[in-house]
């Protein structure tokens, strides 16, 4: 519970200051990032919830990766990463034989953990934290009703235990969860998708696991669940989550009596002692909102997708969705921004909804078979995998989140030079092209003390990257006669004196790279052709979409990485 809840404004009151405020309909996690994204770029947010106060829900959503906890470590949300339980390994087996294991692997150096788990409940109180800090409250107990729009503003409607109340601002950000209809209608989005038959028992247990407490685990057709899967996540104080998967008929209250959870508890864990924390039954589905948004309402979130958690690719891309939202809307109510940008968060994020769907929904075939067909090749498989490793590289038991690739976004600058290679192989980050996020490095910026690592600049505005300090200059000069926003300009001789960043981007001679607000790459380009960096930071901006200049060939045969300066 919060330590206050703030009661609903009378009837009909217009909540936020003399400015329309952005109105951020929903308080989980996905809609707390957006509205202190929001709140950072300077703009007035209104935030509603349709629950009367905070919820604790044992394990729900419990990862967290590296590359949303970068945005929360941005926002002053440190304490997810720290209270976090890390974990560096995910290990994959069948019966009793080990297939496989993945590490993590960061292509830049950044200072925060490949995974953390740390639950929903928990992450939302230090969101909640940050935003008191910000000057942002829930109004709670406000259930969005309608929603319009016109050329001036959106409108909300809300029930409340007071009386209807309607809200008006200059945009909406809908977080209203997998219930959020009225947000769908309200854009004509359609939300198809699939359901899978078979239920998934989730229990928090208490227990001392030696040996466990660093490592995802995932079985496939254990002793102690023939036939089908169980996965097991470390979290905080000695509590581990268990996911079996059931058949449709599970019953958890006979199962209960009977004796039964004990039994699948003991056949884990053996004799130890254990607590239940915490225990629910989900059946999964797989839908996509299309569109993402429409004129000035965004959906984001579970409003906008949903997918199986094997990957942890349900929050994790809310959070980025709320990220794509929120520059965007800053950009675009400072005037900093073309008449494409927010149409292209809809684009952008379907997509990348879309990739997460197609990826989830694969892991879901490969875990409940359909036909006997696939029973015959999934079993194929497992048996190939021990002692084949490309038969291992075939058994999907849940690809971790990554971050989206912008690679075919009309925002992005292509370049010949660097293609997108494709889905990198498990464990890794994909090689730094347009498209691409940026690794994360440290960074000396003269006269900047308090900016130590280039994502936390890079969100700062449009951000260029050149080996000199007068490429770095010509860049920024020709990127800001594209836009009027703040636009900062990094010489890899200057801001990069261990070579750390030049060696990340595998930076080659003559290069300039231009960053987005969300760190990711916009485009590379030639650093004599300022023409090409003004046309690329209008197109990243949502000016009108261009294929681009690249180098000129030849530019980078000389290739190797640029020498560190002292």
């Amino acid at each position: 519970m919060p330590e206050e809840s703030v009661p609903p404004p009378a009837p009909s009151a217009e909540l936020g200051g003399a400015a329309a405020p952005v109105l951020v309909l929903g308080a989980g996690p996905v809609g707390q990032t957006a509205a202190l994204l929001l709140a950072r770029w300077g703009l007035p947010v209104t935030v509603v919830d349709a629950r009367p106060e905070r919820e604790a829900v044992g394990s729900k959503a419990i990862v967290q990766q590296r590359d949303v906890l970068d945005v929360w470590e941005d926002l002053g949300a440190h304490a997810v990463a720290e209270e976090g339980l890390t974990w560096d390994t995910a290990r994959t087996f069948y019966r009793d034989h080990e297939l496989f294991s993945v590490g993590l692997r960061d292509r830049g150096a950044s200072p925060l953990p490949p995974f953390v788990n740390l639950s929903q409940s928990r992450t939302e109180r230090i969101l909640d934290e940050r935003m008191a800090a910000a000057g942002l409250r829930v109004h709670w107990n406000h259930e969005v009703t309608a929603i319009d729009q016109d050329d001036a503003g959106v409108r909300v409607r809300c029930a409340t235990p007071s009386g209807p109340v309607e809200l008006r601002g200059s945009y909406a950000v809908a977080c209203l969860g997998p219930h959020g209809r009225v947000a769908r209608e309200a854009v004509g989005a359609d939300f198809g998708g699939a359901s899978f038959d078979d239920r998934f028992l989730i229990c928090d247990i208490r227990a001392d696991l030696a040996g466990w407490e660093r490592e995802r685990r995932f079985y496939f057709d254990p002793a102690w669940n023939p036939g089908r899967q169980i996965l097991i996540h470390p979290c905080p104080d000695s509590v581990y989550r268990i996911d079996w998967q059931v058949p449709p008929d599970f019953d958890l209250e006979r199962e209960e009596a009977q004796g039964g959870l004990d039994r699948r508890i003991r056949q884990i864990i053996g004799e130890r002692p254990y607590e239940i924390v915490w225990h629910s039954v989900y059946r999964f589905h797989t839908r996509v909102a299309d569109p993402m948004g429409a004129g000035r309402v965004l959906l984001a979130g579970d409003c906008a997708h949903l997918v199986a958690p094997f990957g942890a690719r349900g929050l994790n891309s809310g959070v980025h969705d709320a990220e794509n939202a929120a520059w965007k809307l800053a950009f675009a109510l400072n005037g900093w921004g073309g008449p494409h940008l927010v149409e292209s968060y809809s684009a952008e994020r379907l997509a990348a909804a879309r990739d997460n769907a197609e990826v989830t929904g694969a892991t879901m075939r490969f875990l409940v078979p359909r036909t006997e067909e696939e029973h015959a090749h999934r079993l194929r498989v497992l048996e190939s995998a021990r002692s084949d490793p490309a038969a291992a590289a075939r058994v999907d038991s849940g690809r971790l989140f990554e971050a989206f690739w912008y690679t075919d976004s009309a925002l992005t600058t292509p370049c010949a030079q660097r293609p997108f290679p494709g889905r990198p192989p498990r464990g890794e980050a994909p090689e730094p092209c347009p498209g691409v996020l940026v690794p994360d490095v440290p960074l000396h910026v003269e006269d900047r003390p308090g900016v130590t690592r280039l994502r936390a600049l890079a969100r700062e505005g449009v951000t260029v990257i050149a080996a000199s300090a007068h490429g770095a200059e010509a860049a920024r000069a020709a990127a800001q006669r594209a836009t009027a926003a703040p636009v900062t300009a990094l010489a890899l001789e200057e801001a990069d004196p261990d070579g750390a960043l030049a060696a990340a981007l595998d930076a080659r001679p003559g290069e300039v790279w231009l960053l987005r607000p969300d760190a990711h790459i916009a485009a590379v380009l030639d650093e004599d052709d300022t023409a090409a960096v003004t046309a690329a930071a209008d197109t990243c901006l949502g000016g009108a979409p261009a294929a681009g200049r690249i180098p000129r060939p030849g530019k980078e045969q000389d290739g190797g990485v640029l020498p560190a300066r002292g």
